[in-house]
């Protein structure tokens, strides 16, 4: 029983790709612990999850499907009945299944029961390192003591919103057990403004509290890992580290931006993975990870999964097939819909947005932060800040960018005759995407060049999920 290998899934709750230092990260000590766990195992240069909000983020993950296969689209347990999902497979084959934190949004089936759980409330609002470490020992206790494998899904609620120090998250400190200062914070002297936000005051100070935030979520991680060093259990364990989407800020939360499903993805395996490994090579999705575990775990994978497990470039092989990812996006917590469909390679990425038509507003959770309002403010005298305001808000049917020269996606190349071909392959290849799974945005996206029939269209989809 004892030969299948343990899997930790450690999950950031909003957490931007270049946020952690193994990654790049230009502010110097923000993620030590996950740092230290990047040198042990491979860290995926281009890698991306599916959709870029929490809820259909990790039903993706739990389900191995495209967010419009498996009915979970936005903050609703699955449409679609009878999917089969991670927990509940690895469950049939004697592993003991545990989560800590993120309960509701990542239990794909209401009526599911975890053999344990433990939610926000009981983890200090999922920001108390030391008790996620006491309840992770717990449970790694249980199974060595069951003689089963295990399957723990730890997921910080950091660094999302509201971050340290930041007025709103004061009545945490009340709860029982209460949220925790970080290991260090940060100041707007410390930091630098990421390149997809303007760098303002106001914009400075909210970056340095979402670092702050960011520290306490490696904080997370450094205890669980120690709890499994602790047991003896780190070199049977697949310990893999990723974030459900990027920074609730502008740009990338809730949007198809690089910034939007870019994500720090590490795996560590020691029995599999030489340390210090990198793949550079190779992109992989959040549609891949469930049956890359099962594969680890010597379990079929169930049909109609839209994945495939990576495990071979885990391995170190090259596996063909693996040069663009697709995302997309359905529906914001307040239940707006606003459907985008993209695909990315490692040096372009197209960007397709049936519901901007000159008049509808965007509307997500970043907006009601310290940036935004000063984007807003500082657009009253900057026409650049003017312009970047009005582009979040309204977008434009069909962007393109360049990601060697602007990885922020600034500038905007959708009519640029020097990039025509590059337009032409990936318009290509995300209809045929579009078709060969089943999308209802394929309609929309064939007739993107008639608005009428792209309004009705687009009316159809937002009815189906519900929401305006």
């Amino acid at each position: 029983m004892r030969s299948r290998p343990n899997i930790l899934l450690i999950t950031a709750d909003d957490m931007n790709w270049d946020a952690v230092g193994a990654y790049g990260c230009p502010v110097p000590g923000t993620t030590p612990n996950i740092d230290r766990l990047a040198a042990g195992g491979m860290r995926f240069e281009h890698a991306h999850i599916t959709i870029a909000v929490c809820q259909p983020s990790r039903s993706v993950l739990m389900t191995g499907r495209y967010p419009h296969n498996n009915g979970g689209e936005g903050f609703f347990h699955l449409r679609e009945g009878g999917i089969p999902i991670l927990p509940e497979l690895l469950r049939s084959a004697e592993y003991l299944v545990g989560i800590l934190g993120k309960l509701a949004h990542s239990t794909p089936y209401a009526e599911f029961e975890w053999d344990m759980h433990v939610d926000m409330e009981q983890l200090g609002m999922g920001r108390n390192p030391a008790v996620y470490r006491q309840h992770t020992e717990e449970f790694l206790k249980r199974a060595a003591e069951a003689n089963r494998p295990f399957f723990l899904m730890v997921n910080s609620h950091d660094p999302h919103r509201p971050f340290y120090g930041n007025d709103r998250e004061e009545w945490y400190t009340t709860t029982d057990p209460p949220a925790v200062p970080p290991s260090r914070t940060f100041t707007a002297e410390d930091v630098v403004t990421p390149g997809h936000l303007d760098d303002l005051p106001e914009v400075r100070r909210e970056i340095a509290e979402y670092y702050s935030s960011v520290r306490r979520c490696d904080d997370t991680v450094g205890d669980v890992l120690d709890a499994v060093a602790a047991a003896g259990a780190e070199e049977n364990t697949v310990v893999l580290f990723l974030s459900d989407n990027g920074m609730a800020f502008p740009f990338a939360k809730t949007n198809c931006y690089l910034n939007s499903t870019r994500t720090p993805w590490i795996v560590r395996w020691p029995a599999v993975i030489p340390p210090d490994s990198h793949d550079g090579e190779h992109l992989v999705s959040g549609i891949d990870l469930l049956p890359t575990l099962l594969e680890a775990a010597g379990i079929d994978t169930p049909d109609g999964v839209d994945g495939r497990s990576f495990l071979p470039v885990c391995r170190g092989e090259s596996q063909e097939g693996r040069n663009r990812v697709f995302t997309e996006f359905h529906q914001t917590a307040g239940r707006g819909n606003y459907p985008m469909r993209c695909v990315q390679t490692k040096d372009y990425g197209y960007i397709y947005n049936p519901w901007s038509d000159g008049e509808r507003v965007f509307r997500n959770e970043s907006q009601a932060g310290r940036t935004f309002k000063a984007m807003e403010a500082a657009a009253e005298s900057d026409p650049a800040v003017a312009a970047r305001v009005k582009m979040f808000l309204y977008r434009v049917p069909e962007e393109l960018y360049d990601f060697a020269t602007d990885p922020a996606a600034r500038v905007n190349l959708i009519d640029d005759p020097a990039h025509a071909d590059q337009l032409h392959d990936l318009r290509a290849s995300l209809e045929e995407h579009l078709d060969a799974t089943d999308d209802p945005a394929l309609d929309a996206f064939r007739g993107r060049n008639d608005p009428d029939r792209t309004r009705q269209l687009l009316a159809d989809m937002v009815r189906s999920l519900g929401g305006s």
